[in-house]
């Protein structure tokens, strides 16, 4: 057990580094990570967004981490059996590429090692990475049940990866086919619509002249942003109603350089008010040619090699790199007379997500998931509510690409992954689809076989996620009580990558949901809001900010910087402050545990007992305390996690802090009797503040708490504050106080009187509030510093000399005879700037009451707010008159 537990003395300052070692191991020992095995506890479940296992977490992992530990925490602490199943990612081809890169620092390629033993390299480095992440993880304090601990290439879900295979092409909703599909010449793979990412390039427009045949000196002129393509070409497309064309459609051109005829077809999708309104057709090699392809029934003519040189049909430029190739069709083309025009053009071009190399479309042979009857059901799921998202504008966004959803090709030419389980027999030629690891002969003839060299894309494993970490396909016991989860807590940038997909997969193998709530954070940025990169050299790495600030620094400071769906501005300056916020609630603890050391607590089974003072102070932080459990637990309950961490912040710094503690210090000059009043008080407010924390900042509260009168081992595992009914008169009459005391202090301090000069007030107030205040004399008298026996309390109008300075609070009025004391130019300037703000306040009171519709449609309690706020302010501002009036202004 860490020695911050054996004791109840905090150390005179708040380290974080001594503070947190210990801690979690002991959390772990304790067995509090795993979920309660309480049959009627029900269950909480968040399936962790397993990271990648290229490299180390970054910042925008130490998100999650933070969101989704505060919901695992927070449910366990309101008695559900939480889980939070961790896991990790092989990456797919983002992890081939990592160890390729390193394979090259040997001057090694894949193709030297081997099939066999590059994936054991691969192995070799992802087996102590997944232990690294796992330790970051626990130092930022996720409390995960490590013992659940999942990889996507460990048995079962590799598993459940071929049974769901099986499945879908029994159903004949996976199949092989040849399509045009995005391929990257660097990974040497083909990759799903979601891994491209375009962006503007400049280049240029190239408009090139084909000769129609048999009609000499007639030209059809076509425009490209890609020449070497026409090498390709199979067609000259135009649209059936272009009068220009009408006699043309079903004659030829002849392409140049190769000399061959191809056909002129009519087809809708082209656009004849673009340009010449006649467009080259590549099928091979363009998504929208392609299509014009299938349905004129043209030839695709692939002229790309896989590492995106021109191949034999390219003729005399095969060998040649696509850049190269272009250049010198356009040179052969120019020399034969067919360039019509070249002029500058910005147009997108997709990029390999992982690599960023430049993609080429074209041609394949791969293996497809038919999407249209998956999409269906998912697609009704947002519709009808039972899948809701937060913030809930991304339902939209999720529902538009449904709707257009394509075919997703999941194969990738890549030896790191899921193989295909697919095997060709070399005998008979019959094709084995199984659920079985390997298979060794060909079921229908015995013959030899050999398996499908490709693996499935990454997502494809990660989409069976939610059920395949619980066991599936055996029906297995967490499986029955884990499935579905609770709340999906990822990106929005991975919305379609991967949630959309769990979403289909959940519901077709499981005929089930995965989760009903999709929680989107944004990207965490730099101060400026530019995106964090290496090159950029403005990454915060979180292992160096937990080492200097702290786990929970770091983890409060992301949660309060935005909201769900936002992207975020994180600076060292932000850490700061939240360890500034927890040295202050470090130091009020170890004031509180000098005064719990000298009285005796009442304890029950739930902690420091209700107190029943009948101190003003003590009735109002108690009746705070329960108003901030109640917003707290109802802004948690909406996943506003930001406004639950900054209205704590607001409430424990400024009310308990700055008001209580320091009111309170008054009776602990008192008797015995007062001193335990204010032991009892602050030993409940404390303990209920700290587990309100707790979810936010663990680390800190767990000590803190453990340091102060309590029930139960641990704060992790106490119980979710409930909160009572509020005592609203203490709050109402403690808040008139703290209104006076501030404008007494900014008197004070525009009048530049000593900070440790006592001076002389008379307070009226109305009749009904006399008795309130009079019960806390010696706080306001200490708080305002005003000697108390220059303190008087009287109801009814105020009574000012002529150089007395007047403050009005509410319906409170405080006389300061600081004669002599006093800059009168500077007295006369703050009245004069309060008649300003109260007339003000007067103009928008009446403005409301003299709204008709504002008065026939709000309720009459609310309508009596405003008259009372416009008696207030009228009466505010005939005092401040006259007293502008006694001091010559």
């Amino acid at each position: 057990m860490t020695d911050l537990l054996k004791t109840t003395e905090l150390p005179p300052t708040f380290d974080p580094v001594t503070v947190e070692a210990g801690l979690y191991d002991w959390w772990d020992k304790q067995g509090y990570f795993q979920p309660s095995d309480d049959p009627n506890a029900e269950p909480f479940v968040i399936i962790m967004p397993p990271p990648n296992v290229t490299g180390e977490l970054h910042v925008g992992h130490a998100l999650f981490v933070a969101l989704q530990d505060l919901m695992i925490r927070w449910h366990r602490m309101r008695g559900y059996s939480a889980l939070w199943l961790p896991g990790a990612d092989h990456a797919g081809i983002a992890g081939q590429w990592v160890v390729e890169k390193l394979l090259a620092t040997e001057g090694l390629t894949r193709h030297d090692l081997g099939r066999e033993k590059f994936v054991q390299r691969v192995w070799d480095y992802m087996d102590p990475m997944r232990w690294r992440i796992r330790e970051q993880m626990m130092i930022l304090g996720a409390s995960c049940d490590w013992t659940r601990l999942a990889f996507t290439m460990d048995p079962g879900p590799s598993r459940a990866v071929r049974k769901v295979f099986k499945h879908l092409y029994d159903k004949g909703l996976i199949y092989r086919g040849s399509r045009l599909i995005s391929w990257c010449p660097r990974c040497m793979t083909a990759l799903s619509d979601l891994e491209v990412v375009h962006k503007d390039v400049p280049g240029h427009l190239w408009q090139m002249a084909y000769p129609v045949e048999g009609e000499p000196g007639r030209e059809v002129i076509v425009a490209t942003t890609r020449p070497e393509t026409m090498l390709g070409d199979t067609a000259v497309a135009v649209h059936p109603n272009d009068d220009r064309y009408a006699d043309l459609v079903g004659k030829s051109v002849r392409l140049p350089i190769t000399n061959r005829l191809i056909p002129i077809v009519a087809d809708d999708a082209v656009d004849m008010t673009f340009g010449t309104g006649a467009v080259k057709v590549t099928p091979a090699h363009d998504p929208n040619d392609f299509e014009i392809g299938r349905r004129c029934n043209l030839p695709s003519i692939n002229v790309m090699n896989p590492n995106g040189t021109i191949n034999a049909e390219g003729g005399p430029f095969e060998g040649m790199t696509i850049p190269a190739a272009r250049e010198a069709v356009v040179n052969r083309l120019q020399q034969e007379g067919r360039i019509r025009g070249i002029t500058d053009h910005s147009h997108p071009v997709g990029h390999c997500d992982r690599c960023g190399t430049v993609v080429e479309p074209l041609i394949s042979e791969q293996w497809f998931v038919k999407m249209d009857p998956l999409a269906a059901p998912a697609i009704e799921a947002a519709r009808d509510g039972s899948l809701t998202f937060v913030p809930d504008r991304f339902k939209g966004v999720y529902l538009n690409w449904m709707e257009n959803i394509h075919d997703w090709c999941i194969s990738r030419q890549l030896w790191w992954g899921h193989r295909i389980p697919v095997w060709y027999c070399q005998s008979c030629g019959d094709v084995t689809v199984s659920e079985d690891e390997v298979v060794t002969a060909c079921p229908s003839c015995g013959g030899d076989v050999i398996q499908d060299e490709d693996v499935l894309d990454t997502w494809f494993s990660s989409g069976l996620w939610p059920f395949s970490t619980l066991g599936w396909p055996e029906d297995t016991d967490d499986l029955k009580r884990y499935y579905p989860s609770d709340v999906m807590e990822t990106g929005y940038e991975i919305l379609f990558f991967w949630v959309a997909r769990m979403v289909f997969f959940g519901l077709e193998m499981q005929d089930e949901l995965p989760f009903h709530t999709v929680y989107l954070h944004g990207t965490v940025r730099d101060a400026v809001g530019a995106k964090m990169s290496k090159t950029k050299g403005n990454v915060l790495d979180p292992t160096e900010l937990t080492a200097t600030y702290g786990a929970d620094a770091l983890r409060y400071a992301l949660v309060t910087q935005s909201g769900p769906g936002q992207d975020s501005k994180l600076h060292v300056g932000q850490i700061e402050s939240a360890r500034n916020f927890i040295n202050k609630v470090w130091n009020a603890t170890r004031f509180a545990t000098r005064i719990f050391a000298e009285t005796q607590i009442e304890l029950d089974e739930n902690g420091p007992v209700l107190p029943q003072s009948d101190a003003l102070v003590d009735r109002w932080i108690v009746s705070r305390t329960n108003a901030v459990i109640a917003e707290t637990t109802s802004l948690l309950e909406g996943y506003q996690f930001l406004e639950a961490g900054r209205g704590l912040r607001d409430f424990i710094w400024s009310e308990l802090c700055d008001w209580y503690i320091e009111a309170a210090k008054v009776r602990l000059r008192g008797t015995d009797d007062e001193k335990l009043q204010v032991a009892q008080t602050l030993a409940w407010v404390m303990d209920r503040s700290l587990r309100l924390l707790h979810p936010f900042m663990p680390f800190a509260t767990e000590a803190m708490w453990q340091a102060i009168p309590h029930a139960g081992e641990s704060v992790m595992v106490s119980s979710w504050p409930v909160a009572v009914e509020r005592d609203l008169d203490a709050e109402r009459d403690w808040a008139r106080i703290m209104e006076l005391v501030g404008r007494i202090r900014n008197v004070r301090s525009e009048s530049n009187v000593e900070p440790g000069r006592w001076i002389t007030a008379a307070v009226f107030a109305p009749g009904e509030a006399v008795e309130a205040l009079e019960s806390a004399r010696r706080e306001i008298g200490s708080l305002a510093r005003i000697a108390n026996d220059q303190l008087t309390i009287d109801a009814g109008a105020p009574i000012a000399e002529k150089n007395d300075v007047v403050v009005a609070a509410d319906d409170l009025v405080a006389v300061l005879p600081l004669a002599g004391l006093v800059d009168l130019s500077a007295e006369r300037e703050r009245i004069a700037k309060e008649l300003e703000e109260a007339r003000t306040e007067r103009g928008r009171a009446e403005a409301q009451l003299a709204n008709e519709g504002f008065i026939a449609r709000a309720p009459e309690k609310v309508v009596q707010v405003q008259r009372d706020r416009l008696a207030g302010a009228i009466e505010r501002v005939t005092l401040l008159e006259h007293r502008l009036n006694e001091l010559g202004g």
